[in-house]
């Protein structure tokens, strides 16, 4: 399908166009703080500002100015941003423009460490360039090899992945990036760690000499020095971090002992006028505890982790987007880029371990500069690492007050309408069993008849990849061995049984 230009008739185009509702929200000095310019001052193609405009975007943001005019050149760049500042559509916009609609081979990845993410990103692609008569395909691990491979046998322009199905994919021959000019690493610290830098290693290989490569983070550990100084050429770096922390999330702790920390959490829920949260917790065991915990109180609440199956997974954030639930019970599973505009407050129940994390976890309020409010339950056994994550961060936590003003986390045209949650235990209860339904149906779809015979087993282990955590063993780090196979390790189930939770008070 080749583009057709646009008649001169509609000289005033713009008032063509469906534009969503006008967000009225105040917004922070992290995404206002511009040069002024315009989208329009790019020159990207006309279908593509049309959908630049009706997905809701006025102007760029200070990292989409920096980025989109150099990104245009095809120079490499690596660009340090705060979470919720418009990083997904600085580099989503420029790798748009480049692609030829009219060649069918892939032109572009853009590599992403979790699945919640890789599908939140192809969903801005789909909606940014829904005019453009692109193609955009999203891969993961936890889906069919099967699906993929029949759907690279079409035209797809884009991908987006995570990082072991890429490879998967490119070394079967299945997917290729000869021809693909972009290379995008977003989150690009958690692809550079040692869990994924010997897959990117592997990956680079499959692509041309003169690709473009664009990184994009919040934070850059030496080992991404290590990374540029290998792949990259010249590369334009932008630093837009003069302080770590997003400007409109208001931080305080409260010290609490671990039996305290439910009861606590009950306070908050009585007294804060939440849109939406999202409540962290350090292991997956803890995650389904206290949204239990939570459900018995009588608040409604959805619970998600790296245990459960992709397809459940998708379903939760689905629905959580869409506001179908006010509250989401959560591992460091959803820490990483998912932007649900929505969430004005964040919990962490269990305090976590280094700066890095916190950073990311508390940068899912406050999102595109709006106001957000992130509160941490601290014992005794935390205080070092409170104290050591403030001074890492540059940053100080305030003690909890007695009450919190609204106006730190409610958007001003909101506050007349802002309502506290009321308990409602037949509901939440209803909403628990609900998801636990579901989860039960996934795994029954997910489990292979006994009656199979050996021959239909061993085709689907070659094209179904479960979930690491459902499958009968792993090999060392996770990774699976040669042929798609596991390597040593005893039945999951029996490790699962010998594992005690960590009970919640």
């Amino acid at each position: 399908m080749s583009l057709q230009p646009l008649s001169h008739e509609h000289d005033d185009w713009k008032k063509t166009l469906a534009l969503p509702p006008k967000d009225t929200r105040p917004q922070t000095e992290d995404v206002t703080a511009t040069k002024g310019n315009e989208f329009e001052d790019y020159f990207l193609k006309r279908e593509l500002l049309m959908g630049i405009f009706e997905a809701g975007f006025e102007r760029p943001s200070p990292i989409q100015e920096e980025a989109i005019p150099i990104a245009l050149t095809g120079r490499d760049i690596l660009a340090r941003a705060k979470n919720g500042t418009g990083k997904t559509a600085a580099f989503v916009i420029p790798t748009l423009e480049k692609i030829n609609n009219k060649k069918s081979k892939v032109q572009a990845l853009i590599l992403v460490p979790t699945r919640e993410l890789a599908l939140q990103t192809s969903q801005v692609c789909k909606t940014l360039g829904k005019h453009l008569g692109i193609q955009i395909m999203v891969t993961t691990g936890g889906t069919t090899l099967k699906d993929d491979i029949m759907r690279l046998a079409e035209t797809v322009h884009v991908v987006v992945g995570t990082p072991g199905r890429i490879l998967d994919l490119a070394s079967k021959g299945v997917a290729d990036f000869s021809e693909a000019s972009t290379f995008v690493m977003d989150e690009a610290d958690k692809l550079l760690s040692p869990e994924f830098t010997p897959i990117i290693d592997q990956l680079i290989s499959f692509f041309p000499k003169d690709r473009q490569i664009m990184l994009f983070s919040a934070t850059f550990p030496m080992i991404v020095k290590t990374f540029k100084d290998k792949y990259l050429v010249k590369p334009y770096e932008i630093n837009l971090m003069d302080e770590l922390t997003l400007r409109g999330v208001t931080q305080y702790y409260a010290f609490v002992e671990e039996k305290q920390k439910v009861h606590c959490l009950n306070t908050l829920f009585s007294k804060l006028q939440i849109n939406q949260s999202i409540i962290f917790c350090n292991s997956t065991n803890r995650v389904e505890l206290l949204a239990k915990k939570i459900t018995e109180l009588g608040y409604s609440c959805f619970y998600s982790h790296a245990k459960m199956l992709q397809s459940h997974r998708n379903r939760v954030f689905h629905d959580f987007r869409n506001g179908v639930c006010r509250n989401l019970v959560c591992s460091d599973l959803l820490t990483r880029g998912i932007d649900i505009q929505a969430v004005n407050v964040v919990i962490n129940f269990d305090f976590p371990k280094n700066a890095e994390t916190y950073l990311h976890r508390i940068g899912r309020s406050g999102r595109f500069g709006h106001l957000g409010l992130a509160i941490n339950l601290i014992t005794y056994e935390d205080r070092f690492n409170l104290y050591k994550i403030e001074r890492e961060l540059g940053t100080e936590i305030q003690p909890i007050p007695p009450s919190i003003d609204r106006q730190l986390y409610v958007a001003p045209n909101a506050l007349d309408d802002a309502q506290v949650q009321q308990p409602n235990r037949e509901a939440a209860i209803a909403t628990r069993q609900q998801q636990q339904q579901r989860e039960a149906r996934d795994q029954t779809s997910q489990q292979i008849p006994q009656h199979q015979s050996q021959q239909q087993q061993q085709q689907h282990q070659q094209h179904h990849y479960h979930y690491h955590d459902q499958s009968n063993g792993r090999g060392r780090g996770g990774y699976r061995g040669r042929g798609g196979y596991r390597g040593r390790g005893g039945p999951r189930q029996q490790q699962q049984q010998q594992q005690r939770p960590r009970p919640l008070p």
